[in-house]
C-alpha cells in the first residue's frame, strides 16, 4: 500500500527547513548504506549527527505526529530519526531494497523497518528526474511530489531514483516500525479507519452501528498490534 500524504510541511516550514539543511555541511550519501545499496547509490547526505539534521529532523518529528492521515495509515510504533539526502548532476540511486532493520549512529534508535517514507523538499518543477519508483505486484509507480508532501510505501519495496538530470532534488527519507508487522492487515485498518471517518459525518459519531463497528476496528488492532 503507498500512500500520497499531503502538506506534512507548509510552505514555510519547507523554507526554513531548507535554510538550515542547506546551510550544514554535506557528506557522500554511501555513510549509511548497506554493502548492496552502496553499490547502486550515487548522491549526498547530511551526517546523521549533525545539528542541522537533528534539528531539521525534530520539526519533521512534530509535524508528523500531529499528521492524522500519517498516523491512521502508518500506525507508527518507532519512528526512525529523519535523514536528508540530495542528488544534482546526474547522481541517482540504483535499484535496491531498505534494510530490515535500522540503527542510529548512536545506537539509541534501533527498528524493524517496515515502512519506508520521502518526504520532498524541492519543487518538482525546480529539477527534473529524481523520479522515485516504487515496485509492487501491480507494477511500477513514479512519484515526484511538491515540496511538504510524503510518499509512504513498504520497506519490503524494490525502488530507486531516477538521474538527476537539472537542478537537485533535496529530500528526508526514514523509516516506520509500525504497530502492525504485516502491510496487508495494516492496510486493511488504514482503509477500516477511513470508512468509520467518513460514515462519521453522515450518521453521526454516536450512532450505534458506527460504534459497533468502531469497536470492531480496535477489537482487530488490539488482537495484531505488536508493542
Amino acid at each position: 500500500m503507498m500512500i500520497h500524504i499531503p502538506q506534512v510541511l507548509t510552505k514555510d516550514q519547507v523554507a526554513t527547513l531548507r535554510a538550515l539543511i542547506d546551510a550544514a555541511a554535506w557528506i557522500d550519501g554511501n555513510a549509511t548504506s548497506g554493502a548492496q545499496s552502496a553499490l547502486a547509490k550515487r548522491n549526498e547526505q547530511l551526517p546523521e549527527d549533525s545539528p542541522a539534521a537533528k534539528a531539521a529532523g525534530e520539526a519533521i518529528l512534530d509535524a508528523l505526529s500531529a499528521n492524522p492521515l500519517f498516523v491512521t495509515a502508518a500506525l507508527p510504533q518507532t519512528v526512525f530519526p529523519p535523514l536528508f539526502n540530495r542528488y544534482g548532476g546526474g547522481q541517482t540511486f540504483g535499484v535496491h531494497i531498505d534494510n530490515s532493520i535500522r540503527q542510529s549512529r548512536d545506537g539509541t534508535v534501533r527498528i524493524r523497518s517496515d515502512l519506508s517514507a520521502t518526504l520532498f523538499l524541492t519543487e518538482p518543477e525546480d529539477y527534473d528526474g529524481g523520479e522515485l519508483l516504487v515496485e509492487d505486484t501491480y507494477g511500477v509507480h513514479e512519484v515526484k511530489l511538491p515540496a511538504g508532501d510524503m510518499i509512504l510505501y513498504p520497506a519490503s519495496s524494490l525502488h530507486q531514483v531516477t538521474p538527476v538530470t537539472r537542478g537537485a532534488r533535496t529530500s528526508s527519507f526514514f523509516w516506520i516500525q509500525s504497530l502492525i508487522r504485516d502491510d496487508a492487515k495494516r492496510a486493511l485498518l488504514f482503509q477500516m479507519d477511513i470508512a468509520i471517518q467518513q460514515l462519521a459525518g453522515k450518521v453521526g459519531a454516536g450512532a450505534p452501528e458506527l460504534v459497533s463497528l468502531t469497536g470492531t476496528y480496535h477489537n482487530l488492532l488490539r488482537m495484531w498490534a505488536e508493542l
